[in-house]
This record gives structure tokens, sequence and C-alpha cells, in this order.
């Protein structure tokens, strides 16, 4: 199986993403779709990128020549490459993204005035145009059909998560499985992939809870989950456990309901997308309610990933200080079971908000102290899963900025 490279809650009725979104939304109804980090009119920059996104087949990495810059982005006028450099500069300045986020969060946008209509075009116009395909299923097709002719493939990301209630994630659930049929309207083979949040199709508190007993249990291994099924180990020995610090009440039978009804939302989203063969990636999130969601979606995996098809992917953060040694547990433990793995490598997206938390219980943070250390264990789990690849049905997605990790993708497949 080739390898593959992948060239980031909401603005307020702006619902096709690409890449990690800006506000959240707890009941959008609308398609949200990734697509290009510069909108890709006629084509993109070279395939490194963060997901969800375009991706390029690693297939041909000859045609990649990261130092040949005017190959690289002849297609596109110089006006978007400026846009694009400016986009990026200014997501870059730590104090103005806090105040761009603290203003969509706050209660200027909640209701409608001229101040909140200046402050949706300017994104509208900035932001939303750089990271995002388009406003509606229509814009969106249109950069999809773009993004084909250039040769590269789509993942489509329903932009939504953070649900409160079993309404909003059934809402959720019809828009990823409406992003699988507009899958299916697409020239074949034009979609990479379908990714999802779990905290979209199952309410946010109960994924804490889940993860709190998961947590306990690493701690005490007598401790009897009874909804507990067959998984992947979901910790390593270095895994955080501060979120949990006292023994966490059992789930209530309303509780237990729920969370069945979240994996079952899983579950049929994923069956849409065996029907289709369309992989289904399952985003990483916080780790206050990552153990839930990488147990959902083991679980999601043991079921669907059959007959050598990996069709659904996890996600591993490299900039956990666990990362590698989790994925290394999951792999083992996949590899046992005779079930093909598919993961998703990234740095990560919450880096800010898990030293917060880990600083306010007192604890070390879960980070690498150091961009370096996150690039080196990077770069690990990348060497591991392509080896892993070569001789097995397991599958990889890469998922970067960075060069230097480009770089030795491509000569390590090579």
């Amino acid at each position: 199986m080739a390898t593959k490279v992948l060239p980031p809650k909401q603005l307020q009725n702006l619902r096709f993403f690409i890449t990690r979104s800006l506000n959240t939304s707890s009941s959008s109804s609308s398609k949200a779709a990734a697509a290009s980090p510069l909108n890709l009119a006629e084509k993109p920059e070279p395939p490194i990128q963060e997901p969800p996104t375009i991706i390029q087949e690693h297939a041909k990495p000859s045609i990649l020549d990261f130092n040949d810059h005017q190959k690289l982005f002849s297609n596109l006028p110089t006006t978007k490459l400026l846009h694009a450099s400016s986009i990026l500069h200014l997501v870059s300045i730590g104090p103005l993204v806090d105040f761009g986020m603290w203003v969509m969060n706050s209660r200027i946008m909640e209701t409608d005035n001229i101040v909140r209509d200046v402050v949706l075009k300017t994104v509208r116009h900035t932001f939303f145009k750089h990271f995002c395909a388009g406003e509606d299923v229509v814009e969106a097709r249109r950069c999809f059909e773009r993004v084909n002719e250039a040769g590269l493939r789509v993942m489509l990301d329903f932009a939504v998560e953070y649900t409160s209630n079993n309404d909003a994630c059934d809402q959720n659930l019809k828009g990823f499985l409406d992003s699988v049929q507009l899958a299916m309207s697409l020239p074949p083979s034009s979609v990479s992939s379908v990714v999802a949040k779990v905290t979209a199709m199952c309410p946010l508190s109960l994924l804490e809870r889940v993860s709190d007993l998961l947590r306990w249990q690493q701690r005490d291994p007598s401790f009897n989950l009874p909804w507990k099924q067959n998984s992947f180990p979901i910790f390593s020995d270095s895994s955080p456990l501060y979120h949990t610090l006292k023994k966490p009440e059992p789930l209530t039978p309303q509780e237990e309901n729920d969370l069945q009804l979240g994996q079952e939302r899983l579950w049929k989203l994923c069956e849409k997308c065996v029907q289709v063969n369309i992989p289904l990636t399952v985003d990483a999130e916080h780790i206050s309610v990552q153990p839930a969601i990488d147990y959902l979606t083991y679980l999601t995996a043991i079921k669907y990933n059959k007959n050598d098809n990996p069709i659904v992917y996890g996600t591993i953060q490299a900039y956990l200080k666990d990362a590698k040694e989790r994925l290394l547990l999951a792999t083992k433990a996949a590899d046992k079971m005779g079930v093909p793995m598919g993961i998703k490598l990234v740095r990560g997206a919450y880096m800010s908000s898990e030293r917060k938390t880990a600083s306010s219980l007192g604890y070390e943070s879960p980070i690498h102290n150091s961009i370096q250390e996150t690039h080196a264990c990077y770069n690990d789990c990348v060497s591991f899963m392509l080896e892993k690849i070569a001789n097995s049905s397991n599958a990889v997605i890469l998922a970067t900025h960075n060069v230097e990790s480009g770089k030795e993708m491509k000569e390590t497949h090579v």
C-alpha cells in the first residue's frame, strides 16, 4: 500500500472547512469539508500540510523537489501566494490569535449587529478564504474539482464538535453522512477519506466521564467497567492520568445507553464508508476526552478493518510524550488480533490548553518540552509506520507542515 502524505470551529454559518477550525458548534446541520489551505484555485503548495486537507499520493516521490519553488508554485498567481503568506504570518502571532478567539467566542457574535457583520466579513475574506473550501456544497464541489484537476485528492471534514445532547449528535451524524454522499458524487478516486470527530457524535460530558473511568482502570486494573469491550491499549506507562484524581462513579444506565448510541453513530458512519470504500479518519482531540475517543475508534477498527483493508484510521498526536509508546502498543495489539491498523500521524493541535490544564492541576505538561523533541517523536513514528506498512496490510496518513519531515518521508519511502 502506498504511503499517503497529507499536504485547521466554525464561523457562524460558514460550514466548509480545511484543517483546524476557529470556533465550535453543537448543532450545525450543514455539510463541511476539508480542502487546501491556499484555497487551491489552480494548484496547491507542495503536499506537506496539516490534516484534514489535500493529500498527495506518495507513490510518486520523484516529482517532489522542495527546493524548486518556481515549479511547486508555478500555477498559483502571485496574489494568492501573498495572501497565503500574510495569513500564515498572522496566525503565527500568539496574542493576535488569542484576541481573535476571544472575539469569536464573545457576546459580540451572538446577536446581529454592525460589529458582528464586520468581523464575519473580515474573517470570510481572510482566514476563511485561506483555510476553507467554501460556504456551501456548490462552492466546495468547485474547489474539489479544481483540486482533482491538479492531480490531488481531498479529505472531507464536516467541521463540528463538542455536542451536549443526543439530538445534536444525531444532527451531526447526518452531516457526516452527507459528507460521504458528497464524496460519492465526486469523480472516482478524487476523495481520500472522510474525517470525523467523536465529540460531534457523542456528548462531551459523557466522553469525559468515560475517559475518567478508563484512566482509573489504568490505575487500578481490578476496577470493573461492565460496559467495556475488547479494545487495543489506550494508555502507556507514561500516559498522563492527572485528569482523574479520585475514583469516579460508575456510568448510570442512561449514560451507558448514551454511550451505546454514540458508538452506533460512529458505526453507522463507518458502514456508509465501507459501502463506498472510502476510509474514515477519526480526529484526535483534548487528552481529557482522548481515552474515550481512542476506545470508540479502536472498537470500530476491530469491527470494520477486515480483509487487509483498514477503513478506520485513528490519530496519534506526536507532541504528546506518550505518543510513540501508545502507537507501539496499539499496533502490536492489532497485529496480535489480526486487525489491519490505519493511523494518521500529526504533531498536535491543543498545545496551549493542554499545558494550562496540567499547570492548573500542578502536573508536568504532557506535551514535549521543545519543538525539536516533537519533531523527533513525529519522525520516529513516521519511520516506524513506514516500516510497518511495507510488510503488512497496515496503512498510514502522514500529516505535516514541516518541510524536513516531508523530505524524510520522501527519502525513507524511496
